[in-house]
């Protein structure tokens, strides 16, 4: 495992924290397939009901590291897009787990773009975010002209995208970009407490709506109703189903396996 990488397992929660505070978790490659085999595994391990991503010091991630992007010797752009940041975004929206994105200090470029795509995305009142792009001549990547646009529209991912504004974390929650923000004391307990939280819920229906959130941007409304007929007939059989249920009926607290 890499150094950047970092790993800690808290209960069924798996809490991966990106580790070059120095650069700001800036990306290079090394770090970024890291992650990606970090993802790959979480995913193989059953144990694993949750998956918290962070960054270590003063950012969540600068994005991509540039001394990297501008050696001759190192990979290209295109590189850099297909085999390391396109991954990284097909990982975290394809698992069947959900993913928290806990935002402890400026998100820019990929890494804002890395932050967005989770299912849950929090932060810190003091981090931000900037689709730094088009100040070096680029276009948003990692799924950013994708994904924000769906989260605070059209309007407000342009200008955000062209224009290349600082984003705080208090103005990123009222435009609807962020799920809460936290105060810089208590945010590391109420950030984990989500994933705590929702490693603890029916596991197997998480992930069948987050592939209905996936799909729905595609789909027309009947083909939507048809996945959703599908994936309710699916964890109607399933054991969170009953146990869900029977807890109901009998007022108890529900004790989810994932399964």
């Amino acid at each position: 495992m890499s150094d950047f990488i970092q790993v800690e397992k808290i209960d069924k929660v798996l809490k991966i924290n990106l580790n070059r505070p120095d650069k700001y978790n800036s990306f290079v490659r090394e770090m970024a397939l890291a992650l990606q085999d970090e993802l790959k595994k979480a995913s193989a391990d059953p144990s694993n009901r949750c998956i918290y991503l962070t960054g270590n010091g003063k950012a969540f991630c600068a994005g991509q590291d540039l001394a990297e992007a501008t050696d001759p010797n190192g990979p290209e752009l295109t590189k850099i897009v297909t085999e390391h940041y396109n991954p990284i975004v097909g990982a975290i929206r394809n698992i069947d787990l959900p993913v928290v994105a806990a935002v402890n200090g400026v998100a820019a470029g990929a890494g804002a773009n890395i932050a967005l795509a989770a299912d849950v995305c929090v932060a810190t009142e003091s981090a931000s975010f900037i689709q730094a792009f088009s100040k070096i001549g680029l276009i948003p990547d990692s799924g950013g002209t994708f994904t924000l646009p769906r989260l605070i529209g059209m309007q407000k991912a342009s200008a955000l995208m062209m224009i290349g504004d600082k984003v705080s974390a208090m103005d990123a929650e009222r435009m609807g970009m962020i799920y809460k923000v936290f105060s810089d004391e208590t945010f590391a307990e109420e950030s984990m407490k989500i994933a705590q939280t929702l490693s603890n819920m029916p596991t197997k229906a998480l992930a069948a709506t987050k592939k209905l959130l996936n799909a729905s941007s595609l789909n027309n409304l009947e083909d939507q109703l048809a996945l959703e007929d599908k994936y309710q007939t699916e964890c109607g059989q399933s054991y969170d189903y009953a146990e869900g249920t029977k807890a109901f009926l009998e007022k108890r607290r529900p004790e989810f396996k994932g399964e």
